[in-house]
Order: structure tokens, then C-alpha cells, then sequence
């Protein structure tokens, strides 16, 4: 007999997952049950939380779904923020779980890691929740996840599977994938009334987010045809290459992008929430300005939050940008002096940045150009967020836009170095926020990925410092007690060393590119900088 935990890994393998990440439990031994014999590698975490964020990391790598295996109860209370955080930066996660036995749920009746409605509370940070009372049912159910990953904006789906349905018999199950529904196209129309007012702009500009991540080709083409400068957000980074002439990076928090903004008679938003984390980081306000704002999403909801637009646009950011680019060419418009405008941006960034806090993602660049940065909230990234660009995508995030949690770089690191096996990763966090997650070093070390885990070490939680002393608050709670890092690396396994200066940077990421194992750098904050940064 077939049950239905063994057809799960089978359809799994339809969708072409390759890992899952999950703490095995007294309540998902039967999850466990087909998944030695088949093509899908597990990765044990120290924690659930670590689980969620590993899969963050690995799907954001990859662009794969990350997937989860997480037990009843305890087990899905902790993987809650890290789903948090993929729902808030649209990121495909598919948490799988077990609950209690069918006839006992809502019982209350104090059973093991009994939760009163585990699928309402999971519900606020998924697309979906799902209760799967029958194992006739798991295809169906998988599909509709799938189909969530494939043809709308992502986030993380949740599928409960009670005890006795997990066990069940289901040899009658197909598991063979389903067509998916392709994501949606603006009509005709709709796309050349944008291509009017594009034509017609005198200074365009571009602002993408993480929606237009696969539409690299197609932002870029549409750019070098209208001149149009391209701003983008963290999770835009690379879309179009840093190194290209209508790119200026930064944030639309910044000053000068700001004033882009202002200086626009057009702005193009693809895939971008126009949100407080990327585009009012300071509490300015909203992007102000006075041209005409056309956005495309892929999220009906998401055009009508935030900034009102001119033109309203849903579909998904390659299709829509396919066809404005088609629509262009049969009569392509007055090119203008996008370049020039581009450069003079960033020659307003380069003024405005910190040469220490630059030196330092100068020495990580020069040394790991292709490297792979997982960030958290701490004061260099804070400092990326407007200065670090890359050549490519899905080369850099952090958890400090969107949701916004500690201890997110450590495993999302890990999940990205095991879906990116020939690239450097680096974790990049701070003191602080590293003591949430130290102990899935553990779990790196076991799995033998070899991620470069960057320590930034200012003995407390410096922002927060910094905004009570901002405040005229006096200062509670925000000088840490940290350990030895160098110590505690090599205690779990990794090799481990302390950089005093940038050159003693550089030679220890040489040597851990090269390590089969994990490496753990620590630096000290007053040996790179005097003070912090200018967030």
C-alpha cells in the first residue's frame, strides 16, 4: 500500500523539487516515509524559523520554490515569521505540516502541539491555507500551490495534513503534475494607450521591483528605447546590470532618485510596490511628483495601493513589457538624453555615499565579483540598500526591507549556497541579529555548504541605538554581551577568523571561496568605520 505522505513526495518530484528543509517530528514520521527512496534532498535545520529562511534564500537564489516539511503545532508558531517575510517580499514557499487527526481537531482536548485553528492562524502569513481532509484530494491541492507559484504573485503557500489522512491508503493517486496556468497579459489595448504616453515622454524614467526580476531583457531593450534612466529596489538588484548606462540603482529613498522622480513626466513602474522599506525609508513621505505614473503588476490589488496611477496595467512584467517593446519598434520614439540624465543621478549617489562603508563592499566585489550577499538588518546593509549594485540578479537581498527580521542572513545564506553550488555566499549580519539564528552554522557545517558567514560585530543593535539617541530617549536594552565569534565558529565546525582591516578582509574571503567547508569572518565595526551609517 501507497499512503498518502509517499504520494506527496512523489508529486513533489512531478514539480521537480530537489529539497526540502524540515526537523522531523513524532507527528511527520509518515511525511518521511517515501522520501529516502526518492530524488529530493533533506536538509535539517536547528530550528523551524531557520527552515522558512533557508527555503527564502534558496528560492530567491534560484528561483525555485522553496519547500518545507514543519510539525503540528510549535513547529509552525516558529517557521510564522519566516513565512512573514517571504509573503511580504513575494517569495514562492510551499510549507507542508501535519495536524492533529480529523476527528480531533477543534476538540481542544489537549493533545500534543494542539493548536485551537492552526490553519487560521498560518492563514495571515500564506497566500493560502489548506486542510486536506482526503488523500484523494493532494493533487489538487498541489496544483492549486503550483499554480499559485506559476501564474500570480508569490508568497508562501500552507498544506495541513491530519495524522490519520497522512497515513491513509493512496494507491489510486495520480502524480503526475498538472498543466499550470500561465500568468497574466494585458490586452492589446491597454498596452498601446502605455506606448502613447511612453512615445511621447520627454523624460522617461523606469522603476522596477522584484516583479520584474525575470525581465531583465525585456526592462533593458525598453529602456535603450525610450532613454529612460532605471531606478530599482533591493529586490531588483542586478535586473538590469549595474555597469550599464541608463542604470542608477540607489533607492527611492534617496535624495537624488527622489528628485528623478520629481524631474520625470513619466514613470514607468514594473513590478513595484512603491512601499515604505524601499521608497520612504526615512519617513519623508510618499514618492511625490507631478508627470503621469503607468504601473504593471502581476497583483490586481497591489495597483491601487500606495501611489495612484495614471494607467493601471495587470499583467506579468515580461509579457507586458514584450508587447510595450513590440508596439515601440512599429514606431519607436525620439530618443532622448536618458544617459546623461542616468549618470547625473549617480554622480548625485556617489556624492552622497560613505567611502568607508564603500571600501568595504569594494573589498567583497573585487575579491567575490559573482559572490552571492544574504543580508540582514545591520548597519552595512542599511548602507546597500542605496550603494550596492550588481551585475546580475539574485545576487543580493536582506530581510531588512519588507518585513524586516533579525536573524534572517545566517540560513537564507545557507539556502541559497545549496541551490548555488558554484557560487560564493555570504551571510552578511550583525552581532545582534546573529544570536537569533548561531546555531544553524550547525546545520551548514552538516550539509557541507561552504557559506562565508560575515560578522559584523558593533556589540549591540547600533541602529536602535541610534534611534533612541535621535529620540532623546535614554538607551535600554541595546548593548549586547556577545560571545567569541572566532570561537564559536570553529566550536561548530567552521574555520574561523577575525579581519582587522581590509586587506586581511580580502585575503580571508580568498581563502573561504576556496574551503570545502563553512568559513566564519568576523569584523569589528571601529575597525572599519568611526561611527554609523547614514540611514
Amino acid at each position: 500500500m501507497a499512503t498518502c505522505g509517499e504520494k506527496l513526495i512523489q508529486i513533489l518530484e512531478s514539480y521537480r523539487i530537489e529539497l526540502v528543509f524540515g526537523i522531523p517530528g513524532v507527528h511527520t514520521v509518515e511525511l518521511y516515509r517515501g522520501l529516502k527512496r526518492s530524488s529530493i534532498r533533506h536538509i535539517t535545520p536547528r530550528h523551524e524559523q531557520g527552515a522558512g529562511f533557508m527555503a527564502d534564500g534558496y528560492a530567491r537564489a534560484t528561483g525555485a520554490v522553496g519547500v518545507c516539511f514543519i510539525i503540528t503545532g510549535p513547529g509552525m508558531t516558529n517557521i510564522a515569521t519566516a513565512m512573514a517575510q517571504a509573503r511580504q517580499d513575494s517569495i514562492p514557499m510551499l510549507v507542508i505540516s501535519t495536524v492533529s487527526r480529523s476527528n480531533q481537531l477543534g476538540m481542544g482536548e489537549g493533545r500534543l502541539h494542539e493548536l485551537p485553528h492552526q490553519r487560521n492562524l498560518v492563514a495571515e502569513v500564506a497566500v493560502f491555507s489548506h486542510t486536506l481532509f482526503g488523500a484523494e484530494e493532494l493533487p489538487k491541492v498541489m496544483a492549486r500551490a503550483f499554480g499559485v507559484f506559476a501564474s500570480q504573485r508569490p508568497g508562501p503557500v500552507h498544506i495541513e495534513i491530519p495524522l490519520d489522512v497522512i497515513a491513509s491508503e493512496a494507491d489510486s493517486i495520480d502524480t503526475a503534475a498538472w498543466s499550470l496556468p500561465s500568468a497574466p497579459a494585458a490586452p492589446p489595448e491597454t498596452i498601446d494607450r502605455a506606448a502613447a504616453l511612453l512615445r511621447d515622454a520627454q523624460r522617461p524614467l523606469i522603476a522596477i521591483g522584484g516583479g520584474a526580476i525575470r525581465a531583465g531583457a525585456e526592462v533593458m531593450q525598453l529602456a535603450e528605447t525610450l532613454g529612460a534612466p532605471v531606478v530599482n529596489t533591493v529586490n531588483a538588484k542586478g535586473v538590469v546590470p549595474s555597469s550599464h548606462p541608463l542604470s542608477v540603482g540607489g533607492s527611492g529613498s534617496s535624495a537624488p532618485v527622489r528628485g528623478a522622480f520629481r524631474d520625470a513626466d513619466i514613470v514607468l513602474g514594473v513590478g513595484t510596490e512603491f512601499a515604505e522599506t524601499d521608497y520612504d525609508l526615512y519617513l519623508n513621505g510618499d514618492i511625490a511628483f507631478d508627470g503621469k505614473l503607468i504601473r504593471i503588476d502581476i497583483d490586481a490589488a497591489q495597483l491601487s495601493r500606495n501611489l495612484k496611477p495614471h494607467l493601471a496595467i495587470y499583467s506579468d512584467a515580461r509579457h507586458a513589457l514584450a508587447a510595450l517593446n513590440a508596439s515601440l519598434e512599429q514606431n519607436p520614439p525620439t530618443s532622448n538624453d536618458g544617459e546623461s540624465r542616468a549618470q547625473a543621478i549617480r554622480d548625485a549617489l556617489h556624492r552622497e555615499r560613505d567611502e568607508r562603508y564603500q571600501a568595504f563592499f569594494d573589498a567583497i566585489r573585487d575579491t567575490l565579483p559573482e559572490a552571492i550577499i544574504a543580508g540582514d538588518s545591520t548597519q552595512p546593509t542599511y548602507y546597500a540598500c542605496l550603494h550596492y549594485e550588481t551585475d546580475a540578479p539574485r545576487r543580493y537581498f536582506h530581510s531588512a526591507s519588507g518585513y524586516g527580521t533579525l536573524g534572517y542572513a545566517i540560513p537564507a545564506a545557507i539556502g541559497a549556497k545549496l541551490g548555488r553550488l558554484n557560487q560564493p555566499v555570504i551571510a552578511l549580519i550583525g552581532d545582534g541579529a546573529a544570536q537569533f539564528t548561531l546555531g544553524e552554522i550547525a546545520s551548514a557545517v552538516g550539509a557541507r555548504a561552504s557559506v562565508i558567514f560575515l560578522i559584523w560585530n558593533n556589540q549591540g543593535y547600533a541602529e536602535i541605538q541610534r534611534c533612541f539617541k535621535e529620540s532623546g530617549v535614554e538607551s535600554v536594552g541595546v548593548e549586547l554581551h556577545t560571545p567569541d565569534f572566532v570561537a564559536l565558529g570553529k566550536s561548530l565546525g567552521c574555520s574561523a577568523c577575525r579581519a582587522s582591516n581590509l586587506e586581511e578582509l580580502k585575503n580571508a574571503l580568498k581563502t573561504a571561496a576556496e574551503s570545502p567547508a563553512p568559513t566564519l569572518i568576523e569584523v569589528r565595526q571601529a575597525d572599519f568605520v568611526d561611527g554609523y551609517a547614514p540611514l
